[in-house]
């Protein structure tokens, strides 16, 4: 299948219109206008930072199938009607690179812990999943909800991320509040170079 990946631009916030859930599995309808836009049967969107294949639209909304495995790992299982989704287009050849590789494989979810204004933006701090705190360096990138985001501080067991106005209007990020669940995806070199020196490929 061909690989599909993303920058963490979002594009667009959409709106959950419906998630109906089967005992393995869910159907994601969501509202949205620019992302329909050359969108075909098959094409891949990142949805809160999950990829996911479009099942149907028209030109208002986006219909998606969500698999077990996404509704383990990811926050689209406990999407209610209204909630807000962040939304982007897969990467064309031709598009510029404006944030980092994002593959729309989400890692794990986390909480928001904090958010305090800071100048003109924000500074959001979250809790760091003890198993995944080798893959976060500061300064570093991560994918929040499909967010390319830099790590601006970097303790034990949370992390903060600045947040400049652009970004804070035109993501989901500003509904969020202390307690909020967010997707996770770490970089992706950092994980290759943790599998390469686990077995031995690469000497530490």
């Amino acid at each position: 299948m061909e690989k599909k990946m993303f920058t963490g631009l979002v594009e667009e916030v959409g709106k959950v219109l419906s998630l109906k859930k089967s005992s393995q599995s869910a159907v994601l309808k969501i509202s949205c206008k620019k992302i329909t836009e050359g969108t075909k049967i098959g094409d891949s969107i990142s949805v809160n930072g999950v990829c996911l294949t479009v099942i149907s639209f028209d030109q208002n909304s986006i219909t998606f199938d969500v698999s077990a495995e996404t509704l383990r790992r990811s926050n689209i299982g406990i999407l209610k009607t209204n909630d807000f989704v962040n939304l982007e287009r897969a990467l064309r050849l031709s598009d510029r690179l404006g944030g980092h590789i994002l593959q729309g494989h989400v890692d794990t979810t986390t909480k928001v812990v904090g958010i305090k204004r800071e100048g003109t933006g924000f500074l959001f701090s979250f809790k760091l999943p003890p198993s995944y705190r080798h893959l976060v360096v500061e300064k570093g990138s991560i994918g929040i909800d499909g967010i390319s985001l830099t790590i601006a501080t970097l303790l034990t067991d949370t992390f903060s991320v600045a947040v400049i106005p652009h970004t804070y209007e035109n993501t989901t990020l500003k509904f969020k509040k202390p307690g909020d669940v967010v997707n996770l995806e770490f970089d992706i070199i950092g994980k290759y170079v943790e599998r390469m020196c686990k077995y031995g490929l690469i000497q530490k």
